[in-house]
């Protein structure tokens, strides 16, 4: 029972904790210690009724019994200690878990993602530490989402919540009239945290249906908060790719191509969701990169099958995203996009382009692109050089095993 709730409750006990006792690594220890607390005393007593309650009270009392003992080394501390009891008494525990901002926004993992993003922190350190602390990834997860080192990444969040501390950025949720320009950082630190669910980064599972699912939950806060176009893009985008989850693996969790999935197994209320959002985010004329990508992942719902989607708009779609946001995984996107309107040359010659001038030469999808077009156009030995080096780059067990899979299908008709 206790690792049930620590996966469903961890991440929002530490937001409060952090909110409460205002220390990054103290609320981390308290997390650890409320958890071990439940462990010795819920078989014993029972569940409590409202279980984060519970941690929140314990984990906050015993970080501050941890203060009183160890002020006899550092007197600050006592002080400290009694600051945070003073606060809690005023507070009380049942208003632990949640306080109001005045908008009608309670949710301390909001609050503690514009803390992570604010603006005195780097670009690169704001994503990786709300990352870490709001949703729990591990620093190599997070590494490999930012292409990066372990230990580089690692380095980067004790700096940043150095910073926060030195600068006392404060743990809340800003004005209404500053949310804008801290917006763009926490709609991508969203979205990186739905991809890692929708197609994880490595591991046995294809998805990680707990981080997508909180990505959608946040991005449902976000939207009541701030209800801009592009908010509404990203909700609409998570909604129609989300859609899809049951029909993208088979029972074994294999992967299924989109041509190839069972559309009836789609979610017809999350799509409806979704392409109301994308209308109302188009509808605004202020349109950027997740409205657009939302726009595309439309077309694609809308299809009722394969062969009937409208490939012509969505190149279109691509050719304007391009246009905003121009980077080479989108032209990858593109050129798939060509290759179903033009044909598989026309698409070919797309992605050797962008790896000609070394884009993308360690991404497995581009690889993997092109090695599927190769195969359609016959050139079984070049599809299999793709395919290889696809292989020598994935670490997701479904997206290994597809790969396989295709490069059997190109030996057994190389022996035909």
């Amino acid at each position: 029972m206790v690792d049930a709730v620590y996966r469903a409750e961890s991440r929002r006990v530490l937001a409060t904790l952090i909110r409460l006792l205002g220390d990054f690594d103290l609320a981390e220890e308290a997390v650890h210690d409320a958890f071990t607390a439940a462990l010795e005393r819920w078989p014993r007593e029972g569940v409590p009724a409202s279980p984060r309650a519970w941690l929140v009270s314990a984990g906050r009392f015993k970080a501050i019994d941890g203060l009183r003992r160890r002020a006899r080394f550092d007197r600050s501390l006592a002080a400290l200690a009694e600051q945070l009891d003073s606060d809690a008494g005023a507070a009380g525990v049942a208003g632990a878990g949640s306080v109001a901002d005045g908008e009608g926004v309670e949710d301390d993992r909001l609050r503690l993602i514009f803390t992570c993003c604010h603006p005195a922190l780097p670009p690169d350190a704001q994503v990786a530490l709300t990352l870490r602390e709001v949703c729990g990834l591990t620093t190599e997860e997070i590494a490999r989402a930012f292409l990066t080192e372990p230990p580089t990444l690692a380095q980067r969040i004790v700096r940043a919540k150095s910073k926060i501390k030195a600068a006392r950025i404060p743990y809340d949720v800003p004005a209404r009239a500053n949310l804008p320009a801290r917006l763009d950082a926490v709609l991508h630190v969203v979205y990186l945290v739905f991809n890692e669910g929708y197609s994880a980064s490595a591991g046995a599972s294809l998805t990680r249906p707990d981080l997508s699912g909180e990505a959608i939950r946040l991005g449902r806060l976000l939207a009541e908060l701030l209800p801009e176009p592009e908010v509404l893009g990203l909700l609409a985008l998570m909604l129609l790719h989300e859609a899809r989850r049951a029909a993208r693996t088979t029972a074994a969790g294999d992967l299924v191509l989109l041509d190839e999935q069972d559309r009836s197994a789609w979610d017809r209320g999350a799509i409806a969701e979704g392409i109301a959002l994308v209308e109302g985010a188009l509808g605004s004329r202020r349109v950027g990169p997740y409205a657009l990508q939302a726009a595309i992942a439309a077309v694609h719902a809308e299809a009722a099958s394969a062969a009937a989607t409208d490939w012509p708009q969505i190149v279109g779609l691509y050719d304007v995203l391009l246009r905003v946001d121009p980077s080479p995984v989108i032209e990858l996107n593109r050129a798939a996009a060509v290759a179903m309107r033009d044909g598989p040359a026309a698409g070919l010659a797309l992605i050797d382009g962008i790896l000609a001038r070394g884009d993308l030469v360690g991404y497995h999808p581009a690889h993997s692109a092109r090695a599927d077009l190769c195969r359609r156009l016959g050139r079984t030995a070049e599809a299999a050089v793709g395919y290889r080096a696809a292989l020598a780059l994935v670490r997701q067990e479904p997206e290994r095993r597809f790969l396989l899979g295709r490069l059997r299908e190109l030996e057994e008709r190389s022996q035909r």
